[in-house]
């Protein structure tokens, strides 16, 4: 080796060693390299002036144990709930298990009678709405009305023991209701078997609690946000709408009515005998809901008055149940609720189906309805949770709900959730935490001692306006603009989640909701966003080219951002989307006679993670790019990413000093580098430097 060869070696060591882009080869590898390190020496020569540049450092080698342990701590304590338990004594952890297990003995110990007063307001208004609500929404499900006042009275009673939220509401709710009634209906027929329909409501209910707190305990709550909040949406209005026309039975006092609860089955049962509409229940029906709906405006826009939207559905059926009374107009073709008998829950829990042929039946009733009940109950929850500024542990209410509903299927209940229109009045009633709920309950438990006889003339026709009343304000036009106006594929999910519960049927609506919510993951996994960057005129930042009109590229180098972990779903087409880029890239160069291109860039600073696909595939792509006599560089990879590069002895062969800390770094040594090149090529006519010296 000459003086000459080895003062070029000993400048590109140097240009290396300052500029963090050392190959970090042993001396036999030097040995092996020099050749082709002294062709690039000049070009390295350039680069040993810029100070800037960092080194990318290497992450620390773990464990698979360290890796495993790591990935399952994020997937399923991502909230790190044990945080509490850090440094404390034995006697204190035992009292923080207890207060997790139990959130009543955690803020018990601070409640005061300022509290009480709040929260005794606040149970008193919304046990004037749980009490003909439950009533109503059990007649909804097709269950005896006396149901959902059980179902008003202990599932409030364990939530205010297990549950986190000072604010959700626990009773029957409108969507759950007719949910259940449509999957019931399906395996048993309420008319004919009243007593099997009856059981099994209560068998899907344990089973719902055996879910629900499975995905609690197991910390697996998460596979709740695969539904969308568009599908939500869509869903829920589309329910309500279901809900609103099934209505039409009470409100028209038709006495046979189709069980579907598709809009062309009931708008067909409803107009296939006019003649037997019912004046006197379309007359009460439209001065109720009128009455209603009036209170409801007016609450809303007087938040003082919040009292008299909560208070209107029981003046209603008082008011209308002494109608009946009074003029005997049970006796012109006005049905009535009956008798209800008095007394407290009956144990239920010998009714249960846990094997035979209806046990797998009310497993899937309870899957289905039960993924709906606790979706609803933790969005009410943290919306409210969200006003007051605190926070709820979801995995924590999806075992609460689970107890409740485990607990209360053996004592003659249906499947209740944190209901949206009870936990909104509660808020406004100023409530201060779950006592709010004991207080409802204890009302209910008056009423089913010793008020049950008072709803024997309680028309059917307002309970059916209850619901009317209830169910229109969740038919969100306004969310569904939104939606619209903002993107059009989540449209598209909440419109055919809406269409499907209308059109065909509820449980084929949320299979909709979910089947589309699910697509557009894959849509977005499959088929990720990628850009062209452009250095914006005057600064150091790089931006789209498309979105920024002051952004231009930089002569002779391609800068190319991926918005999206590299996974097998996606790699192929990220090595078809950057190959084409460059395709054209080169095509423009060549129309508009311009600086040839020798180095492309890819960002990956959003790239949060890669797989072994991923790597073979970007392997494959610089090895295109070095056929070629292109150079590939990465600029800013994250930590995974580095060590899957590493562990894949990408790095060794790629060569570390093509990655680069930060796109700006990249750009700055590619462009000194270009220069360098393009100025042996014009001065001495000689053969281009290679562009990627470690091959």
């Amino acid at each position: 080796m000459g003086d000459v060869e080895r003062g070029v070696w000993k400048e590109a060591d140097q240009a290396h060693d300052n500029n963090g882009l050392h190959s970090q080869a042993d001396d036999s590898k030097k040995t092996k390299l020099h050749e082709t390190e002294i062709e690039a020496s000049r070009a390295f020569g350039v680069a040993h002036e810029l100070r800037s540049v960092h080194e990318v450092v290497m992450p620390t080698p773990k464990s698979t144990l360290h890796e495993f342990l790591d990935i399952s701590k994020e997937m399923l304590f991502p909230d790190n709930p044990f945080r509490q338990f850090r440094n404390q004594s034995r006697r204190r952890k035992c009292l923080l298990g207890m207060q997790y297990a139990l959130p009543i003995l955690e803020w018990g110990p601070q409640y005061n009678f300022d509290f009480f007063k709040s929260d005794l307001i606040s149970g008193i208004t919304i046990a004037s709405l749980a009490i003909p609500q439950g009533i109503a929404y059990a007649k909804l499900a097709n269950l005896p009305p006396i149901i959902g006042l059980y179902s008003s009275f202990l599932p409030p009673l364990l939530y205010a023991l297990f549950g986190s939220s000072r604010d959700l509401a626990i009773g029957p709710g409108s969507i759950l209701s007719i949910l259940v009634a449509t999957l019931l209906r399906q395996d048993v027929n309420e008319e004919t078997n009243p007593e099997a329909y009856v059981r099994l409501a209560f068998t899907a209910t344990f089973f719902a609690g055996v879910f629900q707190a499975s995905l609690g305990i197991f910390r697996i709550g998460f596979i709740t946000d695969f539904i969308s909040h568009a599908a939500v949406v869509g869903f829920i209005t589309g329910a309500a709408i279901a809900v609103s026309l099934q209505q039409l039975r009470g409100v028209l006092g038709i006495v046979h009515f189709t069980n579907k609860a598709d809009v062309i089955s009931v708008m067909h049962a409803v107009w296939e005998h006019p003649e037997k509409w019912s004046w006197r229940t379309i007359l009460i029906s439209i001065c109720f809901l009128t009455f209603l709906l009036v209170t409801k405006e007016i609450s809303k826009r007087k938040t003082n008055l919040f009292w008299l939207a909560a208070i209107a559905p029981l003046v209603s059926v008082f008011l209308s149940t002494l109608f009946v009374f009074l003029t005997h107009a049970e006796k012109h073709n006005v049905s009535i609720v009956g008798s209800l008998k008095k007394g407290l829950n009956p144990v239920s829990a010998n009714q249960l189906y846990l094997y035979g042929p209806y046990a797998m039946k009310a497993m899937k009733i309870g899957l289905i309805s039960g993924m709906v009940a606790l979706t609803e109950a933790i969005a009410v929850g943290r919306t409210f949770a969200t006003l007051k500024d605190y926070q709820i542990d979801g995995n924590k209410e999806m075992i609460a709900l689970g107890i409740v509903n485990l607990g209360s299927s053996c004592m003659s209940c249906y499947l209740t959730t944190g209901a949206v229109s009870r936990t909104a009045v509660n808020y406004h009633a100023g409530c201060k935490t779950a006592v709010s709920n004991i207080v409802m309950a204890t009302i209910v438990m008056i009423t089913l001692l010793a008020l049950t006889p008072l709803f024997h003339y309680t028309p059917d026709v307002i309970l059916a306006t209850i619901i009317l009343a209830a169910v229109l304000g969740l038919i969100d036009l306004k969310g569904i603009y939104f939606i619209w106006k903002v993107d059009k594929l989540d449209f598209l999910a909440c419109m055919g989640a809406c269409l499907g519960v209308i059109f065909i049927s509820i449980p084929f609506g949320l299979l909709i909701a979910v089947g589309i919510s699910i697509g557009k993951i894959l849509l977005n996994v499959t088929r990720p966003h990628t850009a062209i960057l452009g250095r914006i005129s005057g600064t150091s930042i790089y931006q789209d080219i498309e979105h920024y009109s002051n952004a231009s590229q930089i002569p002779g180098i391609l800068l190319i951002r991926i918005d999206s972990a590299i996974y097998f779903s996606n790699s192929n087409y990220l090595k078809e989307r950057i190959l084409r880029w460059v395709d054209d890239e080169e095509q423009s160069i060549q129309e508009r006679n311009g600086v040839p291109l020798q180095y492309v860039i890819l960002d990956l600073t959003p790239v949060t993670s890669i797989d072994t696909t991923g790597l073979s595939d970007l392997t494959n792509v610089q090895t295109v790019l070095q056929r070629r006599s292109l150079q590939l560089a990465l600029a800013s990879p994250g930590i995974d990413v580095l060590d899957k590069l590493n562990k894949a002895d990408f790095i060794p062969l790629f060569g570390q000093r093509w990655i680069f800390a930060t796109v700006c770094q990249a750009v700055q040594v590619c462009s000194a580098i270009a220069k360098e090149m393009s100025l042996d090529q014009y001065n001495e006519n000689s053969k281009p430097i290679p562009k990627n010296p470690m091959f």
